[in-house]
């Protein structure tokens, strides 16, 4: 549905939150390279505005404090997905954190359960939050909504997101379109225009359940959020 009101995003009150983009997501996520370069490009198109980037890193600890219930462990009882000791807890190399740049250690998957994040976002004046990351049906969805129950506004990136299957991440996206009110959905070059100044289109919530779907018509309900909204640049 296209949108009729105006979408102002100020680069003064604004922070891109990337969720969990980390070596262990490559156990299967699908189209993970493409959301990748994509975030990529537009953690650089933040860096070069000084819009501030926080990274949430899920953590399941090896010696096995704080693991979810029925958390999937190995042999000898460790976590296998996640585990602190390992590589796979890091942030891909291609999105590697800069020095000083706030990165949030979790152990359930909203970035905002018993983390700093809400209060690193209220100490910067942070009213709307750009969300990218893993996975799209979990991470992100729980992230999202928690945002939004803290009365932020929530700008989400579809093509910077995967999950673990084109069905899920089309679900879950459409589950955000239609339950955070006022959330603005676009893909990462449209948002690397407006924070440009230049023309961009992107689809905006105007009221709750607009792009209720049925599993046959999940694609054109998905696609129906490329729907034109011209609204206002990114501003200083």
């Amino acid at each position: 549905m296209t949108s009729e009101g105006k979408s102002m995003v100020n680069k003064r009150n604004t922070a891109l939150l990337v969720i969990d983009m980390q070596k262990e997501s490559k156990y299967g996520i699908e189209h993970m390279q493409e959301a990748v370069d994509s975030a990529e490009s537009l953690i650089d198109a933040c860096r070069s505005l000084s819009v501030p980037v926080i990274y949430t890193r899920h953590v399941s600890r090896v010696d096995g404090a704080g693991l979810i219930n029925n958390e999937v462990v190995d042999d000898s009882g460790k976590p296998i997905f996640y585990r602190s000791d390992t590589e796979n807890l890091e942030v891909i190399d291609q999105l590697r954190p800069h020095s000083g740049e706030v990165v949030i250690d979790k152990y359930r998957w909203s970035g905002f359960h018993e983390t700093s994040l809400d209060l690193m976002l209220r100490t910067q004046k942070i009213e709307t939050v750009i969300v990218i990351g893993f996975t799209t049906d979990c991470c992100v969805l729980t992230t999202v909504f928690d945002a939004f129950s803290r009365n932020y506004d929530v700008v989400l990136v579809k093509d910077a997101c995967a999950a673990t299957n084109s069905g899920a991440h089309k679900a879950a996206i459409l589950n955000m379109a239609n339950w955070t009110y006022g959330i603005e959905i676009i893909d990462s070059g449209e948002l690397i225009n407006k924070m440009s100044g230049s023309a961009f289109t992107s689809w905006k919530a105007t009221a709750p359940d607009l792009v209720a779907y049925s599993s046959k018509r999940i694609d054109d309900a998905y696609e129906s959020l490329s729907a034109e909204f011209k609204g206002d640049v990114f501003n200083d």
